[in-house]
């Protein structure tokens, strides 16, 4: 058996199949149990809630009682209760969190943001935990899988020991990215199942990292998806159909939140970048250095145009598909990385107008987005929160690599 490199963990990937080849029955059963199961989840919840520490696992003492409240197995009790017991620590270290931010805030003498932050901690912690959308996640113990079944699927998943005398056989037809990730790893036996689908997960193995080649600055963009310090992201910002990552934003910030039409624009949007980062060739490159920028939102008034902005899901496409090709990551403060002149260094607010970046130095000028895209790519000193209190960027400074003189004609030294 291969040992496990500590170093070089796997990767853990996953791919759903619809269940519309099921007939009613087998549907009617699954539904009942997933029912049945989230009821198990509800009361679990509600007797962990209150408790001050909470175990992974639950003791049999627990288990043993909700047990008696429900049809389902023993085994499915205790599957339902080590998932609740997850959702109740994870919100309980996201409130952790937030109280760490809140000191934090008061320090800094940002006291607005702290109460605002202090308000959503005081609603939260009264409320449990919403189990609406909770899908049960059934291992080994529960999961049969049969690829290789000549029928016109292309496989079956049987679950049993689900209590009732329940017994489901689940036909399935492989996806397009089903199949890739099949390729790419090893099936696990573990599922997720919901009343439409199966989630399945794939064990992959995570490549060495890459040693030689480029290292690329990623700009995260608002209107394209990114821009490329090597400018190779310049070829490609239309699809098939004429559209870009801006017109889509455009005709989402129309749409009205929770209707269909806007579920649809968001459907919409996240092919389009998917799309895009699959356009991307990151022979070559050894790393890429993208901004990490936290809190994008928080106290702040926004347009509709910009409240469509996806900056987390091209971020998470960007490192997903760097650790599935070695590729290196940097996450990287975005802070005065668009005002910074990528040829002498100077830094000022004056030198970025929008798309267009013009050094008030020496005059350089080039798309924004790219110029900020070759900052980031640049090894430059860290700006110490000490010294961005003091607003340099407002009059301007010089922001080099250490030993690098600025680019500039004398008379700008002056």
């Amino acid at each position: 058996m291969k040992k496990k490199d500590k170093n070089n963990p796997d990767i853990i990937r996953s791919s759903s199949t619809t269940l519309s080849f099921s007939n009613t029955g087998k549907i009617n059963n699954l539904n009942l149990f997933i029912n049945e199961y989230k009821k198990v989840v509800s009361i679990t919840v509600d007797y962990l809630w209150n408790l001050e520490k909470i175990d992974s696992l639950i003791p049999k003492t627990i288990t043993d009682i909700i047990s008696s409240q429900t049809w389902l197995s023993a085994r499915a009790v205790q599957c339902a209760c080590k998932q609740a017991s997850g959702i109740v620590r994870g919100t309980r270290t996201k409130q952790g969190k937030r109280l760490k931010m809140i000191g934090s805030l008061k320090k800094q003498g940002m006291f607005k943001k702290a109460r605002k932050l202090q308000k959503k901690y005081n609603s939260v912690k009264t409320t449990k935990p919403n189990i609406d959308n909770v899908c049960p996640e059934l291992d080994e113990r529960f999961v049969d899988m049969d690829l290789s079944n000549p029928t016109i699927f292309d496989g079956w998943v049987t679950i049993a020991s689900l209590g009732n005398k329940i017994k489901l056989v689940l036909p399935f037809k492989k996806t397009e990215h089903f199949n890739k990730m099949l390729a790419e790893g090893t099936i696990k036996k573990g599922i997720r199942i919901s009343k439409d689908k199966i989630t399945f997960n794939f064990l992959i193995t995570k490549p060495i990292p890459r040693t030689e080649g480029k290292t690329v600055g990623i700009d995260i963009g608002i209107s394209d998806v990114c821009a490329m310090s090597d400018n190779s992201h310049t070829q490609f910002k239309k699809d098939k159909h004429g559209h870009t990552l801006e017109s889509i934003q455009k005709n989402l910030a129309k749409k009205k939140k929770g209707s269909n039409a806007f579920a649809r624009g968001q459907k919409h949007r996240t092919n389009y970048i998917k799309w895009y980062l699959n356009q991307i060739n990151f022979d070559g490159i050894k790393k890429i250095r993208i901004e990490n920028i936290k809190n994008l939102r928080m106290g702040k008034r926004t347009s509709r145009f910009l409240s469509a902005w996806a900056y987390p899901l091209i971020r998470d496409g960007l490192v997903e598909k760097s650790l599935r090709l070695g590729v290196q990551v940097d996450k990287i403060c975005p802070t005065y990385t668009s005002q910074r002149c990528s040829r002498c260094g100077w830094t000022r607010k004056a030198n970025r107008r929008g798309k267009k970046f013009i050094c008030t130095a020496c005059g350089f000028a080039c798309d924004a987005d790219h110029n900020a895209s070759l900052n980031i790519s640049f090894d430059l000193p860290e700006i110490k929160k000490e010294e961005r209190l003091l607003h340099k960027n407002k009059t301007g400074f010089y922001w080099n690599v250490v030993g690098q003189e600025p680019i500039v004609p004398a008379v700008q030294k002056v």
